[in-house]
């Protein structure tokens, strides 16, 4: 009888509870929608984990249009967080997750300590919710979020905040518009959260040369898609040297191949994104992928792969 490989991680090993998933693939925030709107186009409880679309305190218009533009090889969004608001969330989405096999995780978005604490204590105890994915480095929301992002003292501030306010496993989202990602992964890390998640979009923007303007609404964006793949799997190897705790890889993750560098890179997990905007089902073909290489290179547990590349 054949042996199948064990995919199983435990995002969260410093966590009372922790956070285990039977596999490392992920869908990334924003780009899943609140895991409801996929559930029957594909098999979502195959999934490691859902990270929903970025919930704050209050209910969120976003951005003004247009809010998406193709660039070449990747995706620039000014969404600005748009969502139902942490009550809404609660009430008609988390009776759902609370159904499901698949774990989801919650991203937390706002513009003050304040309201990032209050949204993560509006989730403690709340059936469906595994864990909160801390957002602190989205590039295109006005006031607030960024600037925790690349300050290593405010980050290590929220996070250790935030782990006060809720005892959910915690996951740190980082930017790579800064410095020194090491230095704010190693912040976060000392204060306390469980796992981190490496990286959120790249700023940038496109012009449309014919109205002569920028073609967003909001001027700039954050890059997404096979663009930045690079960028992030850089992000990964250059952090994992240093810190002791599970990180996420993040950004541009199209297909097994992809996958599988950013896990010997160092990455415990995978998060997919705009890939699902194209090919809903492109997660499960990724983690087929990742089953497929592992049996094939004789593999048995994936433990064995993460970080291999160092």
């Amino acid at each position: 009888m054949e042996t199948l490989p064990n995919l199983r991680i435990q995002l969260a090993p410093r966590h009372s509870k922790g956070l285990l998933m039977e596999n490392p693939v992920m869908v990334a925030a924003g780009t899943f929608g609140y895991g409801t709107e996929h559930n029957g186009l594909v098999d979502i409880q195959e999934l490691g984990a859902i990270v929903c679309k970025g919930i704050t305190l209050m209910p969120r218009k976003g951005n003004p249009q247009p809010r998406v533009v193709e660039t070449t090889s990747g995706l620039l969004n000014s969404v600005g967080l748009e969502n139902i608001g942490v009550d809404a969330l609660i009430e008609d989405k988390a009776s759902v997750w609370a159904g499901w096999r698949v774990p989801v995780i919650v991203n937390v978005g706002g513009g003050t300590f304040d309201e990032y604490i209050q949204v993560a204590s509006k989730l403690e105890g709340i059936a469906g919710v595994s864990g909160i994915e801390l957002n602190i480095s989205c590039p295109n929301i006005l006031g607030g979020g960024m600037e925790f992002g690349v300050n290593p003292k405010l980050a290590a501030e929220l996070t250790s905040a935030v782990k006060t306010a809720s005892s959910l496993p915690l996951i740190v989202k980082l930017s790579p518009n800064v410095t020194d990602i090491v230095e704010i992964a190693l912040a976060v890390e000392g204060a306390g959260t469980d796992a981190i998640s490496l990286i959120n979009t790249v700023k940038g923007m496109a012009i449309d040369i014919s109205e002569r303007r920028p073609c967003l609404g909001s001027t700039i964006g954050g890059l997404s898609g096979p663009a930045i793949k690079p960028i992030a799997l850089y992000a990964v190897y250059e952090v994992t040297k240093d810190i002791h705790i599970p990180v996420i890889g993040c950004g541009g993750v199209s297909c097994a191949r992809d996958a599988l560098e950013f896990i010997m890179a160092g990455a415990s997990a995978v998060q997919i994104g705009t890939a699902n905007l194209t090919n809903p089902g492109v997660s499960l073909a990724i983690l087929q992928g990742i089953k497929d290489f592992m049996k094939q290179e004789g593999i048995e547990d994936l433990t064995r792969l993460v970080g291999v590349a160092h």
